[in-house]
């Protein structure tokens, strides 16, 4: 017996050494992916005097009266444009209608043209950790999972509507980079009401709009839209909101550290996600 008790000793840790490699060579085969589409990001900038790279505040004449004050609350004449920006969340991501799960995340972003890669660990296993890759790159919305960076649960992408629901994303979270969101060739600002505007950015065959309402200091607390939602398969036009709060000074910038991100169903709000910035750093424009 005893010797059958050391071989299944033998074989469960020869097993678990096993499991530990592979799913170290899955995380840096996932790592290598991530690193593939972050390059995607860095576009070289744009020739001298092709662009602004400066805010001025000739740039507000004729935008909405609660679109300016947003901007004279997030920004200073002479602002260097952010070209690229890299931030750390944490927070927690609900992975069952009753279960939330912590996540740690790395967020890459590009402004011209519009795009970013979130690579996040979500510690919904004990031992095996889900990865997951949302991106919007070259005009293309994509979403991977995979449970240890080793077996896929999600593979997502190429459709109209994965394109339309990751830019509008970018959209609503231009929000930590406010120069991406300054009227241009791609975004445009409607009014709505004394508190309330509509933005659009269009990329290439892409168009998304968001409602941004504003607070009393001019800062966003809350982006609505209706935005496609999976429901087993099918992309599904569903309310969804962005609530923001926490304002800081970074880089020159105000920008929110924490907020909430919901679909609003029939049966009532569902968050599904809420976090805070950890740490964001900013390629300016010189």
């Amino acid at each position: 017996m005893r010797r059958w008790m050391k071989l299944g000793g033998t074989v469960a840790g020869g097993l678990a050494a096993s499991a530990a490699t592979a799913a170290a060579v899955g995380a840096l085969r996932w790592n290598r992916e991530t690193a593939r589409a972050v390059g995607q990001l860095t576009a070289p900038p744009a020739p001298n005097g092709a662009a602004p790279t400066r805010y001025a505040r000739e740039q507000l004449e004729r935008l909405p009266a609660p679109v300016a004050r947003y901007f004279d609350f997030a920004l200073t004449p002479g602002q260097p444009l952010v070209r690229r920006a890299r931030f750390r969340q944490a927070g927690d991501f609900r992975t069952r209608p009753d279960a939330w799960s912590p996540f740690a995340a790395e967020q890459h972003f590009s402004v011209r043209p519009p795009g970013f890669v979130w690579d996040a660990t979500i510690r919904m296993l004990a031992l095996a950790p889900v990865r997951v890759r949302d991106s919007y790159l070259a005009g293309e919305g994509t979403m991977y999972g995979r449970v240890a960076a080793l077996v896929t649960v999600a593979d997502q992408r190429g459709t109209p509507e994965m394109a339309s629901g990751a830019l509008m994303r970018y959209l609503a979270e231009a929000v930590w980079l406010p120069t991406a969101l300054l009227p241009c060739e791609r975004v445009a600002w409607e009014a709505v009401d004394d508190s309330t505007a509509r933005a659009t950015l269009a990329d290439g065959s892409t168009t998304v709009s968001v409602n941004v309402h504003f607070g009393g200091a001019g800062e966003v607390v809350r982006i609505s839209a209706m935005r496609y939602r999976d429901v087993k398969g099918t992309p599904v036009l569903t309310p969804w909101e962005v609530r923001l709060r926490d304002y800081a000074r970074v880089s020159g910038m105000m920008v929110p550290r924490a907020g909430e991100v919901a679909w609003l169903l029939p049966e009532g709000r569902l968050p599904y996600w809420r976090g805070r910035m950890v740490e964001a750093r900013y390629e300016l424009a010189p």
